[in-house]
């Protein structure tokens, strides 16, 4: 398309975009093909584009780019689109990043793990987290870094070569064969990647996967002003606004939510705190266990996120290793961790657990005393020294009012991290961004956790801490009524399908606090082979989510949320959250999240509809 007619048609949708575009953090599932993510909006995006038709309607009927925004979005991908069409490249060769570090770094991890040299070559300054040493002695990674006035002085390379320059404005670039890749630095908005050369192609799908793993897309507000700027319109989206303000009291908010009085970290996804917190870890250990085998204890069946990072982080290092932790259906959270955590003590390594409480789908709490038991205890190595203690990092997206790090609290005496995904409760959908904080027994750990959250700069955005500030206090109430809408439709599920199985917190546990809006279901399935049962099975829950997205359109979805502020969302884990796990490992059940504000009447008559029709 030419660049006029282009920049005229963006004008135009940026005018009349759904307010979605803005707002959503999670699409539907039902209007998502994962394998043809980007792809499939784009074509269709570029067919209205052809006819130039900027309605409403047009665009919101548009198919969904990414599942979650901190992937991509729709703006994400039309900024990348413009971008592609300004420098005469394919839209997947153009990546637009919120950090302005993670692409260099994705990059550096892509060859590192083919053994191939990089030049980063840049003018003026490279962002002031970038941390060569770190990057050489933590990460592994490895290149060269060449100061230059201007691209025309950098020479041919035997390796890939990356140009790293700020820019004021989006504009095409003079594209240079000897550069394989140009990081464009945009002020507070973020970077843009460049892939350049047919030969650097397959880059595009690792890159990608560093962006959906270990930090975000470039925020809708954020690609919203920059394709302003691209069709020279003010900005309206980037204007700041007691932003130190609003991050100390998001700061003081998760001390109170957690109680816990130490000093929080907020990030720009929750996967993003978990990133810093993973390397964070292993630089600590790097430094007070040299030497040592570092072991990073994961549940194979939690969320697909989680397990892949973790594994991502452990193939950049031969010395951590990922070591299972079965903790769903026949096992048992705290025998499997008292076996692990004796195994690793025997070889003397850094042990590492990761956990949901509850955990995920299956909506399960260990007895918290035998937890903290198993944790605490004192356990030799096969030469009879004292081994390593355990660093637990709790993943609290569940339930994230549930107090477990203050000085009277049930993990007080174990080395423990707690981190939440704040696209769920915390904010209600409105924003992705995560935060972790440790109790006192941990805190001498945050100092490394920062480092490496800044140096991938990752921290959350001035926007992200305005939502966090305006949606955090309200957190415990919208909790508390998700969970009594919960309770109330699990109980009816229970009376109008008893031959169902419903894993859901016990009255018990609800009392003790544990009270999450989520929970799944296991249908039941027909006489004949295990084949046929699970097929049926499986078909039953398509039948289930159809029916209940196709009757209640306006409050039930197929989606993976949790916390939102309306509606009721539904997914398959196996085909949605758990979607790097291992076949094994996955979970062909169906997961149901309620919010505190639907109408859960008309929620109980369309599956009492369903139950009929069986």
């Amino acid at each position: 398309m030419e660049v006029n007619k282009m920049k005229g048609y963006i004008k135009d949708v940026l005018g009349n975009m759904p307010s979605d575009w803005l707002n959503l953090t999670t699409h539907r599932l039902d209007i998502y093909n994962e394998e043809r993510a980007k792809v499939q909006f784009l074509d269709q995006f570029e067919i209205l584009a052809q006819t130039d038709n900027s309605d409403t309607l047009a665009l919101h009927n548009l198919p969904t780019a990414y599942d979650y925004i901190r992937l991509g979005h729709p703006l994400s991908c039309v900024l990348e689109w413009a971008i592609g069409i300004l420098n005469n490249l394919a839209p997947e060769q153009v990546i637009c990043f919120l950090s302005k570090t993670m692409p260099i770094l994705s990059i550096l991890r892509t060859n590192l793990l083919v053994n191939k040299n990089t030049l980063i070559a840049y003018t003026g300054d490279l962002p002031s987290s970038f941390d060569a040493e770190v990057l050489r002695t933590v990460y592994g990674y490895t290149f060269k870094l060449q100061q230059v006035e201007n691209a025309s002085e950098i020479e041919a390379f035997d390796g890939s070569t990356i140009f790293v320059s700020e820019q004021e404005n989006i504009a095409a670039v003079d594209l240079n064969a000897t550069i394989d890749f140009y990081v464009n630095l945009y002020s507070d908005l973020g970077s843009v990647l460049l892939v350049n050369g047919n030969q650097n192609k397959k880059y595009v799908s690792a890159i990608q996967h560093v962006r959906r793993r270990e930090t975000v897309a470039m925020t809708p507000n954020n690609c919203f002003a920059a394709l302003q700027s691209l069709v020279k319109q003010s900005s309206t989206y980037t204007q700041k606004s007691n932003s130190a303000e609003n991050k100390a009291a998001v700061l003081d908010l998760i001390r109170e939510v957690s109680g816990a009085n130490t000093t929080p970290l907020v990030a720009s996804s929750g996967l993003s705190i978990q990133y810093a917190i993973m390397m964070g870890l292993v630089h600590h250990a790097l430094e007070n266990h040299m030497g040592k085998a570092i072991k990073i204890v994961v549940p194979p069946n939690c969320y697909g996120g989680t397990n892949d990072q973790a594994r991502r982080v452990a193939a950049c290092n031969d010395a951590i290793e990922i070591v299972d932790l079965p903790v769903d259906g026949d096992n048992d959270m705290v025998q499997s961790i008292a076996i692990v955590l004796d195994k690793i003590a025997k070889v003397d390594a850094v042990p590492f657990i990761i956990a949901e409480i509850p955990t995920n789908p299956r909506v399960e709490v260990p007895e918290l005393d035998k937890l903290r038991a198993v944790l605490s205890a004192k356990r030799k190595t096969a030469s009879g020294s004292e081994a390593i203690d355990p660093v637990f990092i709790l993943d609290q997206t569940f339930c994230p009012n549930v107090h477990f790090l203050g000085d009277a609290d049930i993990l007080s005496s174990v080395r423990t991290i707690s981190f939440a995904s704040g696209s769920k409760f915390p904010s209600g959908g409105k924003c992705t961004a995560g935060y972790c904080i440790a109790n006192k027994k941990a805190e001498a750990l945050i100092d490394k956790i920062d480092l490496h959250l800044k140096l991938c700069d990752n921290e959350a955005t001035d926007l992200q801490y305005k939502i966090l500030v305006k949606q955090m206090p309200s957190m415990n109430e919208r909790i508390h009524k998700a969970f009594l809408n919960t309770h109330d439709f699990v109980s009816f599920i229970k009376q109008t399908l008893p031959a169902a199985k419903i894993n859901f917190v016990s009255d018990e546990l609800g009392k003790e606090g544990f009270t999450p809006s989520v929970f799944s279901l296991d249908l039941p399935t027909k006489d004949g082979t295990a084949e046929e049962r699970e097929k049926y099975k499986r078909e039953m829950n398509h039948r289930l989510i159809n029916l209940m997205i196709t009757e209640i359109p306006n409050e039930s979805k197929y989606c993976v949320s949790y916390g939102q502020l309306h509606g009721c969302y539904w997914t398959i884990p196996a085909t949605s959250t758990q979607g790097t796990t291992k076949e094994d490992d996955k979970d062909y059940i169906v997961r149901v999240s309620l919010s505190p504000d639907l109408d859960l009447e008309q929620h109980k008559k369309v599956f009492k509809k369903f139950v009929d029709s069986m």
